[in-house]
């Protein structure tokens, strides 16, 4: 039934954390319409992804990932584009087995209380399938055009650190609780700000970094876990797809969760990425 998982779907996913599991964030900037997002969420999950996300933006950004940093393009045209949280709570009864989460949530956009009972919801009406993606926020033109304040690095990462911690401070006094402790994922690759913050709150680590780069920040993030008190093998590694024998690599590395972006144009989304990677997790 679309939006329920019974807890022994949810134990059984949970008692096996390192294998590996195939992700999609399937753009809804370009898209031709509304029901064309949805039958793409709802095609995905039939092709038997793990996990579905979204994003939090208000405008689609016109970017490349170089190195794991975005590179904007000099225009930013306005196209087709939906709100996250909002279809989030839609996916919650349209799938029924796929995790569901934005690849990352802007906490600089809502309360964080607020956010984390937007989070326990999503969590119940999804029969706990939610991870929640939680970053800075970086895309200016959402903060402009929105009338959010844009600040700098430094003040939008201590706004971050103070929201997660009341974001986990409320998932623990919600009545009724979260289905299931929801999983935190952190996206990025900052050896200053963003690694530490990981190592202490962090259930997924997610990332760009090409292969060398990613044993260095692994390493890195191993021994800040370790200062923080936690057991980093409890936080999964999480990579950008690129293909199929640096994946072979990544996971050697430690990897369990790979994921792609499809970016749709007038005719929708083409999936043929993603069934070459369900095609290699087959393997």
């Amino acid at each position: 039934m679309p939006g329920t998982s019974s807890t022994t779907d949810i134990e059984a996913a949970a008692s096996q954390p390192h294998r590996v599991r195939i992700g999609v964030q399937l753009w809804p900037g370009g898209t031709p319409d509304y029901a064309t997002w949805r039958r793409a969420v709802q095609h995905a999950e039939e092709l038997g992804v793990d996990a579905i996300f979204g994003y939090d933006h208000f405008h689609k950004p016109a970017v490349d990932i170089v190195d794991g940093i975005p590179q904007l393009h000099d225009v930013q045209a306005d196209v087709n584009n939906f709100e996250g949280w909002t279809a989030l709570a839609a996916w919650g009864e349209s799938t029924s087995r796929a995790e569901i989460g934005l690849l990352v949530t802007a906490v600089a956009f809502r309360n964080p209380d607020l956010l984390a009972d937007m989070a326990r919801t999503v969590d119940h009406i999804s029969g706990g399938r939610l991870i929640l993606g939680l970053g800075t926020g970086w895309y200016q033109k959402d903060f402009d055009v929105y009338q959010y304040d844009f600040g700098t690095t430094k003040s939008r990462f201590d706004h971050f650190e103070e929201s997660l911690v009341r974001i986990k401070n409320r998932l623990q006094e919600l009545t009724p609780a979260p289905v299931r402790d929801i999983p935190i994922l952190i996206g990025g690759g900052g050896e200053r700000r963003t690694l530490p913050i990981v190592a202490r709150h962090a259930d997924i680590w997610h990332s760009f970094e090409p292969i060398e780069e990613f044993r260095r920040k692994n390493e890195l993030l191993k021994g800040l876990a370790d200062k923080a008190g936690r057991d980093e093998a409890t936080i999964e590694r999480g990579i950008d797809w690129t293909d199929e024998a640096t994946s072979e690599a990544f996971v050697a590395e430690g990897v369990t969760l790979f994921t792609t972006e499809i970016h749709p144009d007038e005719n929708g989304y083409n999936f043929s990425e993603l069934e070459k990677m369900l095609a290699w997790r087959g393997r």
